[in-house]
Parts: structure tokens; C-alpha cells; sequence
């Protein structure tokens, strides 16, 4: 690959589609679920398309700050837990308890939104520094975070909000739907 990763054009789409979901959700407070559900409904799987196309980086193993704070989570999470409501549990099958459990796992949608923003989050905290080696180190990191975690994280939760989102539309009454 020529040229500079970070500044690669896949990588600029995916900060500008990451921006705008780190935006969303700081934001969520003030939309309506059904609007909250709609735009999630949307921007989730352009999310996963950009991160699916970043260039292959490999770690420098530079120090990030990481600039997502406990609080700062806690309140993300507890904002769109409100915004959810009884939309916000669901049933996970993609998750290594459920090879030993005999109860279904239940998962939170807005524990898994909140986990997305902090990657996010930080990856942007870093790439915004400007510097070649940060950024490239940032871009790395959030690569592998979703090659092993968040990306899984999303497409699950997608399943929720899909469930949820069009439940709406037919009036069906809310809880697990899987």
C-alpha cells in the first residue's frame, strides 16, 4: 500500500461516518426512540461497511490516551437506556456463555451502543492529533477492535434494533424478539 493509512480514503470515510455516530449518540437525549431507531437503523450498517474497508495497519505499540472517561460512559449508557426504554434488553446467541447456559443471555443494547462510542471515541481523540505515528497507531487499534470486538458487538445489536425499529411500525407490543 502507497502513501500514509491514516490518510488513506478508506480511512477518511470511516472517521466521517464514525464522527457522526460519536455525534448521534452524545446526542440521543434529545430524540424520540422511533427517530432514535430509525437513524440507528442506518447508520449501524454504514458503520460496519466503512470499518470493514480500513487498510490493514499493524500496531507501532505507541501509547494512547484514551479519552472516553468512566463517567462520560456511564452517562452515554444511561441516556440511551432511557431513550430505548423497554427496547433496550434483548437476547444474544453469538456469545461463548451461551454454549453452557440452559437460560438465554441477555444483552443491553445500550451497553453495547456506549462500548461502539468509546472505541470510537477514542480513535477520533487520537486521530485528530494530526501526527503520522498516532494516528496510524489509532487507526491500528480500532481496526483490531472491531476485526475482534466491536464490530460483532454491532451487527448483534443491529439485530436488536432492527427488531425494535419495526416492531414500531406495527404496533407490536415490545420485550425479546430475537
Amino acid at each position: 500500500m502507497k502513501g500514509n493509512p491514516a490518510l488513506d480514503k478508506n480511512t477518511v470515510e470511516f472517521v466521517t461516518v464514525a464522527a457522526e455516530y460519536i455525534v448521534f449518540i452524545g446526542n440521543s437525549g434529545e430524540k424520540e426512540k422511533e427517530e432514535f431507531l430509525d437513524v440507528l437503523s442506518k447508520l449501524l450498517p454504514l458503520l460496519y461497511l466503512k470499518a470493514s474497508m480500513l487498510p490493514d495497519t499493524a500496531p507501532d505499540g505507541f501509547y494512547l490516551e484514551e479519552s472516553v472517561t468512566e463517567p462520560e460512559y456511564d452517562s452515554v449508557r444511561s441516556t440511551l437506556r432511557a431513550v430505548l426504554s423497554d427496547d433496550d434488553d434483548y437476547l444474544e446467541v453469538f456469545v461463548e456463555d451461551m454454549k453452557y447456559s440452559d437460560t438465554p443471555v441477555v444483552k443491553s443494547v445500550s451497553e453495547d451502543l456506549a462500548d461502539i462510542y468509546q472505541a470510537l471515541k477514542n480513535f477520533i481523540a487520537s486521530y485528530r492529533s494530526g501526527l503520522e505515528e498516532v494516528m496510524n497507531e489509532a487507526l491500528s487499534v480500532c481496526a483490531e477492535g472491531f476485526r475482534t470486538y466491536w464490530g460483532q458487538v454491532l451487527v448483534n445489536t443491529l439485530r436488536a434494533v432492527h427488531s425494535a425499529r419495526y416492531r414500531q411500525d406495527n404496533d407490536l407490543e415490545p420485550g425479546f424478539y430475537s
